[in-house]
């Protein structure tokens, strides 16, 4: 017997909640694999209709009814081929499923229900839904086929089950979000359960920005040797096309699509950011940003990075000034926006600090300056870029790193403000690795920005490394206590001064108050502050 078969998988990007959106956008994308490559089966990712993660929305009857209305009224409208669809579903027994529906001549020809459901990290799969325990096996075309969702694949027991039941090909749909380490090591994982079972797999996965989660595609094809032969890019909706020859019970594998790069690069981690921010801004519907541009690296690569994201006549950038600001900052401030090409406003913010000072004077009197005077500065900076964010109906983006986010090196209510927050979850060695290689793709950022040492600029000669270590020494301290969850004798162990290291965790603890309040951002590492890290802000363990 020898049977061909074309199978489409769709790289897409949902909106959450959008059903009819999502619907349509569904709708759209069938009929061009179906037409332009003759698809006999078509896949979606994990959650297509609705977007994924839902959260609280599952719970909601009104959202549930109009996910299943919504099925009912796609199917029909869809092209007359096999299709797989990713969505919440409620069971007969009234249980929320993360489900999968194959649609065959517009019908629900078969369903499975995630069986693994991940509850760790950004994950509260347990919190929303019910767990299956059936596995799926589809004929299609004489291949059968043996379906999954997302972490189904990263243990063996489903896998296995599928390849018991008689499956030939693996298909998993995903939502699988990323971090600088995730692209090489699903296909590793998956690579695991291709030699677990000795079939081929074929993942789909979906692309976009939900608030604090990016999602970079990266679909690809696994053979029965686990060789990968078929990439989808990055970052962008794609199809991945693949060809299934059947022959003597034995499948070969042909992709259409061109296997595309994936490295685990400041190039993804740019893009991650990049894309990150065009969808918070496009699907909340923000028409343009704001930000304060002070000369400094970090507002350097937050233009950058909005640019490349929403084009230049987006973009604004305010210059705002204090005394102790250095004529090079302003310059190079100025610099950046001519290079990037974006329009500037400059608010000198000492006319707005006097009145304050005045009016705290007979409170002061007699006690010392301290950083008190430093955070009216950055407050007053905030005041007025919200403001300007209020005014304009523009999204406000906060410059803060994580290096100085996890030590409280920032402001609250100054220049923590904002409604979304780009390099939150990029440390400040890395925003220097990421403006050398934005640079690369063409000299925006002046060199004197990248070369200067780093200084918030709210007293005279204030420099960073006054009061912290070097960032490449902090860095590496907090990578281990965040990232790697590491004891502070365990990183002491590692070479650095346990009395140091006790002040930088007690630092990063003390904060933790300031983060809860913090604008969202990408999450690009394995262990963000937000929905990936949560401790207590009272608490005495550190």
């Amino acid at each position: 017997m020898h049977n061909t078969m074309t199978l489409v998988a769709l790289q897409m990007n949902s909106t959450m909640g959008a059903l009819a959106t999502n619907a349509e956008r569904i709708r759209t994308l069938a009929w061009q694999a179906y037409k332009q490559h003759h698809a006999h089966l078509i896949i979606t990712p994990e959650l297509a209709l609705t977007g994924y993660p839902a959260e609280d929305l599952l719970y909601r009857h009104d959202f549930m009814t109009q996910v299943a209305d919504t099925l009912t009224e796609l199917c029909p409208t869809l092209p007359p081929t096999d299709i797989i669809l990713g969505l919440p579903m409620v069971s007969a027994d009234n249980k929320v499923h993360n489900a999968l529906v194959y649609i065959r001549n517009h019908q629900i020809y078969a369903h499975y229900y995630k069986q693994i459901l991940p509850n760790d990290g950004v994950f509260d799969d347990k919190r929303y839904f019910t767990a299956g325990e059936s596995s799926c096996m589809i004929d299609c075309h004489g291949i059968r086929l043996g379906l999954a969702i997302c972490e189904d694949f990263w243990h063996p027991p489903v896998a296995l089950a599928a390849k018991a039941a008689g499956a030939e090909l693996l298909l998993s749909i995903n939502a699988s979000p990323f971090d600088h380490q995730k692209i090489r090591r699903r296909e590793h994982v998956m690579a695991e359960r291709v030699a677990d079972t000795g079939l081929p797999l074929i993942y789909t996965a979906c692309v976009g920005g939900q608030d604090e989660l990016v999602y970079d595609g990266h679909s690809f094809v696994l053979n029965a040797q686990g060789e990968c032969i078929g990439r989808a890019a990055g970052f962008s909706e794609a199809m991945l096309v693949v060809q299934i020859h059947k022959s003597a019970e034995k499948l070969q594998l042909q992709c259409l699509t061109p296997l595309e790069a994936a490295d685990d690069s400041d190039a993804n981690i740019y893009q991650a950011l990049v894309l990150s921010l065009r969808d918070y801004v496009n699907k909340n519907g923000f028409k343009n940003v704001i930000l304060g541009l002070s000369g400094g690296i970090d507002s350097a690569l937050v233009a950058c990075i909005a640019v490349d994201a929403l084009g230049p006549t987006s973009v604004k950038g305010v210059l705002l000034p204090s005394q102790y600001t250095a004529e090079i900052s302003n310059e190079d401030a100025s610099a950046l926006a001519n290079n990037l090409q974006i329009e500037t406003l400059t608010f000198p913010i000492e006319p707005m600090l006097a009145p304050f000072h005045a009016a705290l004077a007979p409170i002061f009197h007699g006690k010392s300056a301290d950083k008190t005077e430093e955070n009216l500065q950055a407050r007053c900076r905030g005041v007025l870029l919200m403001a300007l964010s209020n005014k304009l109906g523009s999204l406000l983006l906060a410059t803060s790193n994580k290096s100085e986010t996890a030590v409280g090196y920032a402001t609250l209510y100054g220049d923590m403000a904002g409604g979304f927050s780009p390099i939150k979850d990029v440390y400040k060695t890395e925003v220097y690795r990421l403006a050398a290689y934005r640079n690369q793709l063409s000299p925006v950022i002046p060199i004197s920005t990248i070369e200067r040492a780093p200084s918030a600029e709210l007293s005279p000669c204030q420099k960073d490394s006054d009061t912290l270590p070097d960032y490449a020494v902090l860095d590496d301290m907090l990578y281990r206590f965040i990232e790697k969850r590491q004891s502070i004798e365990t990183i002491a162990a590692a070479g650095f001064p346990i009395d140091e290291v006790r002040r930088i965790v007690k630092l990063v603890a003390h904060n933790e108050y300031k983060r809860r309040q913090a604008a969202i951002g990408p999450r690009v590492t394995p262990c963000a502050f937000g929905k990936e890290r949560r401790m207590p802000i009272t608490q005495h363990f550190f």
